[in-house]
């Protein structure tokens, strides 16, 4: 069972994890993310990160942070950040478990819709956000806004 619990951006397990997906952009699209992120963005109540533990050790993670952006008809929307479960506890239903729990943490601080970028290499991410409730976006944000590679997802929090 995947223990799911609240860390700092910059607790061991949290770096440990961001490395090991950053490995991960670095060798489908030739470098590591360059979205700015700040510590600060991710300590409630403006945002969360969380690890994933399997008997204690650390094998997925996920944060949320505050944006604002207008998507599907609202402002109170936060943006998905990290998710990631490592190669050797994939397809047990972490990711999704993750999912499920930064939803419900984003909608509990007071926001009605989660966005999120991907990229067009990470095929199941892809199927995961699609099959889980988020449609593309015609608009973009960030670093990434007008990269050709950059998908754009939200979807609407409901209680």
């Amino acid at each position: 069972m995947l223990e799911i619990a609240r860390v700092p951006y910059d607790h061991p397990d949290a770096l440990t994890l961001m490395e090991r997906v950053q490995a991960i952009y670095v060798d489908r699209y030739g470098g590591p993310d360059s979205s700015p992120m700040d510590a600060e963005e991710f300590t409630p109540p403006t945002g969360a990160f969380f690890v994933g533990y399997l008997e204690g050790v650390p094998v997925a993670s996920g944060a949320w942070r505050h944006v604002g952006l207008e998507a599907l008809g609202s402002t109170a929307t936060a943006e998905l950040k990290r998710m990631y479960v490592v190669e050797e506890a994939q397809r047990r239903g972490f990711a999704r478990r993750m999912l499920a729990h930064l939803e419900g943490a984003a909608r509990a601080a007071g926001h009605d819709v989660l966005v999120l970028t991907t990229g067009d290499r990470q095929p199941e991410a892809i199927t995961l956000y699609g099959s889980s409730g988020y449609e593309r976006l015609n608009l973009g944000w960030g670093p990434y806004a007008c990269h050709p590679g950059a998908l754009f997802f939200a979807k609407r929090l409901t209680p």
